[in-house]
């Protein structure tokens, strides 16, 4: 918690609060439960507390704005292909000490914020640059939790999807609301230890099972897992054997799960970039323990980042980090060969973005 001040007047009030006593509210969307007093923010330093009241201070302002491939985000099983309209805010609820989006995520200056945009100019910017959805990401949009459900209430209303790039650290109430919105979300598994967790990102394991439990069995919002495999932390055989026996128990076979390259950054300088060998090993217990769809990310490997049928083995996408090249699915997504469907969210053939990252202005409408 800081005390860095809070301008009342750029702030929107918000929910998921109650006060404790006399001198304190406590912040109940995220695990954390930050208690403040007045003049406070929380550990995600864009809510805090003016008054009476929990304040979010970054709704309707963004770091950028940028039209990427939906295979960055990473999702390699919703509407493959197609252009993303990507933004963020400032701050984390999380404090990773290995983060590779440090810059924005752990933002301290509201001079990165440099786009104000109202959730109707956001969507109505990604209609008209020809994007299929919008991507929350960049930091987590747990923390600006009433704008991103405004944005995406803004989206449905012109036929725009919505995206959440996450880690799942959120409480009960908040998640159910936030999920009524989503349409697909790749959540960050950091871990399968409760160790790694509390020491590396000041959290705890069990709110991001129960998250994953949540959406996957709970609503209808398309799932795919993303591990940062981080040599000498959470590459062991032992841990990836755990965690992807979990998935498919808990999870089901059939939500897709990406091992992604760490490089050093933030305050784990020190720790080397993570080998292609060891994603492959990671890849190749996950799939032993009966995933279906195991993808390797962060590096050129075309066979680690393609999509196979699990009934016949045929090449169903072929994919080079974000370039699409081989489409032997039907437009209802089946398996071209033995007609085995391919979960996911498809819509006839895929989209020809490519690796394209377009950096993007919204204009100011009068």
């Amino acid at each position: 918690m800081t005390d860095v001040p809070i301008d009342s007047s750029s702030s929107q009030p918000v929910g998921y609060w109650h006060k404790i006593d006399k001198d304190r509210i406590q912040c109940d969307l995220c695990p954390r439960y930050c208690k403040l007093h007045d003049g406070q923010r929380g550990l995600c330093f864009v809510r805090g507390r003016v008054g009476e009241t929990l304040v979010l201070t970054t709704y309707g302002r963004s770091s950028g704005f940028c039209i990427d491939p939906i295979e960055k985000k990473p999702l390699n099983h919703f509407l493959p292909g197609t252009p993303v309209f990507s933004f963020g805010t400032a701050g984390c609820n999380l404090a990773c000490k290995f983060c590779q989006n440090w810059d924005i995520s752990k933002a301290r200056e509201f001079d990165v914020l440099a786009d104000q945009a109202s959730p109707e100019m956001i969507a109505m910017a990604a209609k008209e640059h020809g994007c299929r959805s919008v991507a929350y990401t960049y930091n987590d949009p747990v923390i600006f939790h009433e704008y991103a459900i405004d944005v995406a209430k803004a989206c449905r209303e012109v036929d725009i999807k919505s995206v959440a790039v996450t880690a799942g650290y959120v409480c009960p109430e908040p998640r159910t609301e936030f999920y009524q919105y989503m349409d697909a979300a790749n959540v960050d598994l950091k871990a399968f230890t409760e160790d790694f967790y509390h020491k590396l990102t000041g959290a705890h394991l069990q709110p991001v099972l129960d998250t994953l439990i949540y959406i996957k069995h709970e609503t209808n919002v398309w799932l795919e897992v993303t591990t940062l495999v981080i040599p000498g932390h959470n590459d062991s055989d032992r841990e990836l054997n755990q965690l992807s026996q979990w998935m498919v128990e808990k999870l089901g076979p059939d939500v897709p799960l990406h091992f992604s390259a760490f490089h050093p950054d933030f305050k784990m300088t020190d720790i080397p970039a993570t080998p292609v060998s060891t994603l492959s090993r990671a890849r190749e217990i996950a799939q032993k323990n009966g995933l279906h769809y195991v993808y390797t990310g962060n590096v050129h490997d075309k066979s680690g980042g393609s999509t196979y049928c699990h009934g016949c083995g045929e090449l169903l996408i072929g994919r080079d980090w974000y370039v699409l090249s081989d489409w032997n699915l039907t437009n209802e997504g089946l398996c071209a060969k033995c007609g085995t469907a391919c979960a996911g969210v498809f819509d006839g053939p895929a989209g020809r973005w490519g690796s394209k990252r377009q950096p993007v202005r919204l204009r100011v409408r009068s």
